[in-house]
């Protein structure tokens, strides 16, 4: 066995500094316990310096996972990260129409639906004998003649889509046939509005 007390500790860091060392290790590992780790892990924030960098988020979002039964958030995955979630919810009863018009040469008409903020419909709309011009729009309630267009098209024999209103008010579609014939608009809407307008 070689005995050790006689080896040359020349190079080798005293007693003194590895003191130093340890205790400057200590401060630094004690600094980032406080500013960082407590703050993102546990929403502990004596300094004030998670707040400021954010990682006190993280605490709450650790604890809202925690929350949610075990079965939710194992099955729903990576949309926990979603604030608002998947689901937009309503206490509205569905609604579900099927409407048409008939446009003579020249003739234009137009079909709403009253909807709140916020309420979203699905819609298709196709013609029979020929295209027509269209404008989809909205109206605010007591707005006098103002509207704000959302989707305009040319000689066009059907489209389809998904709506969600901007402001309460009536919303839906202005069509105009510029041919010689008759033409017939079947509309077929489906979702959140209370009743279906032709103008």
């Amino acid at each position: 066995m070689q005995d050790i007390s006689n080896m040359n500790r020349e190079g080798l860091p005293s007693s003194k500094s590895l003191f130093k060392a340890t205790g400057v290790a200590a401060v630094i590992g004690s600094v980032v316990l406080v500013t960082t780790i407590l703050p993102a892990e546990y929403g502990i924030d004596p300094t004030g310096l998670g707040q400021t960098m954010g990682l006190t988020v993280l605490s709450q979002a650790n604890a809202a996972e925690s929350a949610q039964p075990e079965s939710e958030s194992a099955s729903s995955g990576n949309l926990l990260a979603l604030p608002a979630g998947p689901v937009w919810k309503t206490p509205e009863g569905l609604s579900s129409d099927s409407t048409t018009v008939t446009l003579g040469p020249n003739e234009g008409l137009e079909v709403k639906a009253t909807m709140a903020e916020g309420d979203r419909m699905v819609f298709n709309w196709t013609t029979e004998g020929g295209p027509v011009n269209f404008d989809m729009h909205g109206e605010r309630f007591n707005d006098g003649d103002n509207f704000t267009s959302y989707w305009r098209g040319r000689d066009q024999p059907s489209a389809s889509g998904a709506f969600e209103a901007p402001f309460d008010g009536t919303h839906g579609w202005y069509w105009e046939n510029r041919g010689e014939v008759a033409v017939t608009v079947v509309l077929n809407t489906s979702g959140f509005y209370n009743d279906i307008i032709k103008k």
